[in-house]
């Protein structure tokens, strides 16, 4: 019988310091997959994530390549030990990369340097104190897409940048337009509107020249033909082949994530087994609400892990 397990890989918010320590200490493909990291990206991966001395993991440029670095030391842990492989991967915003290295379409050193580079792009393309964005709870979509409009003026626009489940959306862009957006959705009702320590405005239009830059990145990176399906943010669809992926990366920057979209149509396709293969839990409480019986695995520990591969089955 095929595989319907499907992993869902995290973005920024997941990130931890001391995240994965115990399974880098004692799981030798986990320290190998760090110590790849490290010699893609000059410096050490496995200081960075456990210790942080220079606090350094909440910084864009580093955590993404440290949140990909974990996933897949997970990802090839569940492999390692007999989990089955996915029917689907799926990732939320920086996440992508880590379902595109976990279905073979990127090698990894080429997808960590990426995701350091994607990082920098994103920093540099909005200076500091212009962007803002910030987290709507308690209204639908459409309501938030109408508010987000009437914020915008000719000099400052805010846009949906991640709908990530029901009553549960992100916005960005210029901050003045947040800070409006946010009045604006509190006298409209929203439970609650609260800005994110994060200032470049993610996917959104003000991130074009991130794309751009990501655009001529990605032509000199070679992508594969993924081994399954591979969920693209911000198309909401699979892609299959080198040529789409490589478009949908670049248009994921200044597109909206469009994760409840994406999980409903998993529902919609009878998947009920996903496994949440990257440090946190986030995922998994976006997908309670949006797909309250579909089951969302933890693979945090060693055992949590043998729990997972066990009731999803494995390979033998």
């Amino acid at each position: 019988m095929a595989s319907s397990v499907v992993f869902l890989f995290p973005g920024q918010g997941s990130q931890s310091k001391g995240m994965l320590a115990d399974l880098i200490a004692s799981e030798v493909i986990v320290s190998q997959t760090f110590a790849e990291a490290s010699d893609a990206l000059g410096y050490d991966m496995k200081a960075l994530v456990v210790d942080d001395a220079a606090e350094q993991l909440d910084q864009t440029e580093f955590t993404q390549p440290a949140l990909l670095t974990a996933s897949t030391a997970l990802a090839r842990l569940w492999s390692h030990r007999g989990g089955v492989a996915p029917s689907q991967v799926a990732g939320h915003s920086l996440g992508e990369y880590s379902a595109l290295v976990a279905a073979g379409a990127l090698n990894f050193a080429d997808a960590v340097s990426l995701v350091a580079f994607r990082g920098q792009a994103m920093t540099k393309a909005v200076p500091a104190g212009v962007g803002k964005m910030a987290a709507i709870i308690g209204l639908d979509d459409d309501v938030l897409v109408d508010l987000c409009a009437k914020a915008s003026d000719a000099s400052d626009k805010v846009w949906a940048a991640n709908f990530n489940c029901p009553g549960q959306l992100v916005v960005a862009g210029h901050a003045a337009a947040v800070e409006r957006l946010m009045g604006l959705a509190k006298e409209a009702g929203a439970k609650r509107a609260l800005p994110l320590a994060v200032s470049a405005p993610s996917h959104t239009p003000l991130m074009q020249a991130a794309a751009d830059a990501m655009q001529d990145k990605l032509s000199g990176i070679s992508i594969a033909t993924p081994t399954c399906p591979v969920w693209s943010n911000a198309r909401a669809v699979t892609l299959s082949d080198a040529a789409s992926i490589r478009e949908a990366l670049v248009e994921q920057l200044v597109s909206p994530v469009r994760w409840t979209e994406t999980i409903e149509k998993l529902g919609a396709a009878g998947v009920v087994q996903t496994v949440e293969m990257g440090p946190g839990k986030v995922l998994s409480g976006l997908v309670r609400r949006i797909q309250k019986d579909m089951e969302v695995a933890s693979v945090l520990t060693s055992e949590a892990m043998d729990v997972a591969i066990a009731g999803f089955g494995g390979k033998a």
